[in-house]
This record gives structure tokens, C-alpha cells and sequence, in this order.
């Protein structure tokens, strides 16, 4: 395989293709670049990761301790924060269960997403309006800026650490599976474009996922919050409203509109052309589509829920993916909700 060679861009920002294009040409990209490869295999793979992976240890025991850290910061959060507020607010025993989960997710989401949103529209990185720009001036093993290491230390510890929370934390849902096969890809995609030196287009995937993430638990709060202290409250029945309506669009618009149309014609086609012989490129676009599909499956539940609204079978807002009580497969509680539920036992004694 020959050294990775990197040509700069057009003088110019590339209009965003259409959907037709972006198939047409990373199609045709893909194919050629699987006829041009002539000695594919287990040996070009041996040889890509010791020549363009630079991941030390000690990047990987940090990744490993904020992961552990993650872990027992929502601990105490849940058990000294989220827990007593839902206590004093009055939330419903049910509402009250899951709220610390939608809480600990919102602030987070809310963070990295703002976060990132600084590094792509408050700074001088090109990313957002000329995605072909990711490839620009690559070279393997080249720096990676403080600023975006930082996004990447927090985003790959936390989905480190989620693996963990999806598995003994989190309520189990019926697409719990697909959640944990979701952030597994994540996780790999994180530390993977981390080491090959792909973080400018990492970023990118970033901004165009967390603002779902951020919606989609502020609506669950408010759905929490409408009904606390055994009364309705008009302000929270709005906003989760709203909510659900923002994060239905933005769904689409960012995840299915954006993502494959800004970063999948980015990573299929154009970096072919300023690298023509870039390393694991089948490997990391496999993950990318794989993460589309995954937004093609979340998004059925969003359809299939505003079909239900639509048609009447519905009137209030819920999360279909959670199981109703008659089908629930009745997990072992999480730690963080077992004081909770003992509580309520104890309550039901009186």
C-alpha cells in the first residue's frame, strides 16, 4: 500500500449533494476503490494500524478512569440530587423511578452538544459548512487539538461508561439491545477516529447527534414534571409537547438530512479524493451506515408513535420503546433505583 497522500481542498466550500448523488458517487467511489485494491486483507490491515494508529496507553487509561468516573458521578448525583428532587417535587412513584436516568442524560447531552457546537460555529474549523474539509491536510499520526481532544476524552469516556449503565442503570426498554450495540459502534467509531487521526469529521458526527439526545430527555422530564404533586400543570404539558415536536424534526433533519448528505458523502467520496489511499476506509464507513440504520430504526418508533397520536390511540405522551406493565419483562432493579423502591414498599405499609 502506498504512503497516504494528501491533496488540499477547492478554494471553495462543495455544495451539499442531494440524496441521489450522495449514493451515485460514494457508490462509485467505494467500487473503485475495491477494484484498486490489490492486496487487501489481514496484512493490510496488520500494516494500517502499526503505521497510521497512534493511541498510547495512557490515552487509553484515562478513556478507561473517566469512564469510572462517569459511573460514580450519576451514582451521586441520583442518590444526593436528582432522587430528593424528584422527592420534593412529588413526582409520581413511576415518574419519579426514571427520572434521575433522563436527568443525568439531559445535562450531559446538553454539555458536549454545546460544546461542540462552539468548536464548529465559534472557532475558525470549517467542518460544519465544508465537510470535505475533515480530509484536507491530513496526515497520519498528525496533532490533535486540545480543544477537539477534550470533546473526544468526554464523549468516549461517557459512552464507555454508558455500556455499563444500559446493562445494570438504565430502565430496560424494548430497544435496550440496539442501545447497547449503538453505543458500542460509537464507542469504537470514538477511539478508532481518535487513533487514525479522524476527529475533525468525529466532531461532526458529534454536533449532528447529541441536539436529538438533548430534546428527546428534555421532553421526558417535562413529561415527569406535568403530573408531580397529584395535579396537572398546563406549562410542563406544553413543553413536552413542544418538545416532542422539536425532537421529531430534528431527527430527521439532522440524523437522516445532515448526517448522511454532510458526513457519509465526506467519508465515502470526497476522502478519496484528498487521500486517496486512506487507511480502514471500508471499516470506518461500515460503521457509519451502520449508525445511519440505527437512526432509520429509532426513527420508525417516532412514526410509528405520531401515527398512534394521529389516528387517536394515543393521547398522552409516553415512550414507546418502554414496556407497559402487563408486558414488562420485570428486570432486577438498578442499584440507583432500588433505595427508591424499597422506599416505596415501605410507604404502601401505612
Amino acid at each position: 500500500m502506498a504512503a497516504a497522500a494528501t491533496t488540499a481542498g477547492p478554494a471553495g466550500p462543495e455544495p451539499m449533494p442531494s440524496y441521489a448523488q450522495l449514493v451515485q458517487r460514494s457508490w462509485g467511489s467505494a467500487v473503485a476503490a475495491a477494484r484498486g485494491c490489490v492486496d487487501c486483507g489481514w496484512g493490510l490491515a496488520l500494516r494500517g494500524l502499526t503505521e497510521h494508529a497512534h493511541l498510547a496507553p495512557p490515552e487509553l487509561l484515562l478513556l478507561a478512569l473517566g469512564a469510572l468516573g462517569w459511573t460514580v458521578l450519576r451514582s451521586a448525583a441520583t442518590t444526593r440530587l436528582f432522587r430528593p428532587l424528584a422527592k420534593r417535587c412529588r413526582l409520581q412513584p413511576r415518574d419519579a423511578a426514571k427520572m434521575p436516568e433522563s436527568a443525568w442524560k439531559f445535562l450531559f447531552y446538553l454539555g458536549t452538544w454545546s460544546y461542540s457546537a462552539y468548536l464548529l460555529f465559534g472557532t475558525d474549523y470549517p467542518f460544519f459548512h465544508d465537510p470535505p474539509s475533515v480530509f484536507y491536510d491530513w496526515t497520519p499520526g498528525m496533532a490533535v487539538p486540545r480543544d477537539i481532544a477534550a470533546a473526544y476524552l468526554l464523549q468516549g469516556s461517557f459512552y464507555g461508561h454508558s455500556i455499563y449503565a444500559t446493562l445494570y442503570m438504565d430502565a430496560w426498554r424494548k430497544d435496550s439491545v440496539v442501545m447497547l450495540v449503538h453505543h458500542v459502534v460509537t464507542l469504537v467509531l470514538i477511539v478508532s477516529s481518535y487513533a487514525f487521526r479522524y476527529h475533525s469529521v468525529g466532531i461532526l458526527v458529534l454536533f449532528l447527534h447529541d441536539i436529538s439526545d438533548v430534546q428527546l430527555e428534555f421532553t421526558k422530564l417535562n413529561v415527569y414534571f406535568k403530573s408531580r404533586g397529584g395535579s396537572h400543570h398546563p406549562l410542563h404539558a406544553l413543553a413536552a409537547d413542544l418538545g416532542c415536536l422539536s425532537f421529531s424534526l430534528s431527527w430527521f433533519w439532522f440524523r437522516l438530512y445532515w448526517f448522511p448528505l454532510k458526513v457519509l458523502y465526506a467519508t465515502c467520496h470526497c476522502s478519496l479524493r484528498s487521500v486517496p489511499d486512506i487507511p480502514f476506509y471500508f471499516f470506518f464507513n461500515a460503521l457509519l451506515l451502520l449508525l445511519t440504520v440505527m437512526n432509520l430504526y429509532w426513527f420508525l418508533y417516532i412514526v410509528a408513535f405520531a401515527a398512534k397520536v394521529l389516528t387517536g390511540q394515543v393521547r398522552e405522551l409516553k415512550d414507546v420503546r418502554e414496556y407497559d406493565a402487563s408486558e414488562a419483562p420485570s428486570p432486577k432493579p438498578s442499584k440507583a433505583e432500588k433505595p427508591l423502591r424499597n422506599g416505596l414498599v415501605k410507604d404502601k405499609r401505612f
